[in-house]
């Protein structure tokens, strides 16, 4: 018995989460690598974005190696969870947020070029979504690899 061959799509999420080489054109790296070309490396990405698999694509760089950073987190009403999520979501400094199980319920990542940037995103999520925002500026890092190995179906 032959087993299938994983898809574009599953090579992509599990081969290229980390040790990407800094080189001017990515997705021609990524293609060559798959056997493919760069339009379709970014066709098959953009695919997964709107699909809601991939958030984002790009590169993780350690905090406050550039700018600063914060993690952030919201007590939100129920029944507003997805408008203020969508909120934050929309703000460009916001990497990414996530819902959790707690009186604040909503928690997310804010990167900016420096403190005074970081302070004016806050107060722009407070003064858009009317709710306030808990700052909790990191004090220790510690590396955690998210990547992890996706089962393709």
């Amino acid at each position: 018995m032959t087993q299938a061959r994983p898809s574009l799509q599953a090579r992509l999420t599990n081969e290229f989460q980390r040790d990407l080489c800094l080189v001017a054109r990515p997705f021609v790296a990524i293609a060559e690598a798959l056997g493919t070309d760069e339009q379709t490396v970014i066709d098959e990405l953009a695919a997964l974005q709107r699909s809601g698999a991939v958030s984002r694509v790009g590169a993780v760089i350690r905090p406050h190696t550039i700018g600063t950073s914060t993690l952030a987190a919201m007590a939100v009403p129920e029944g507003c969870m997805e408008a203020v999520a969508a909120l934050v979501s929309a703000q460009p400094e916001v990497n990414h947020n996530y819902k959790r199980e707690h009186r604040f319920n909503l928690w997310f990542v804010v990167t900016a070029s420096d403190n005074a940037h970081l302070e004016d995103v806050l107060g722009r999520i407070e003064i858009l979504s009317g709710l306030t925002v808990m700052d909790l500026p990191m004090l220790n890092d510690y590396f955690i690899d998210l990547g992890f190995e996706l089962e393709s179906s």
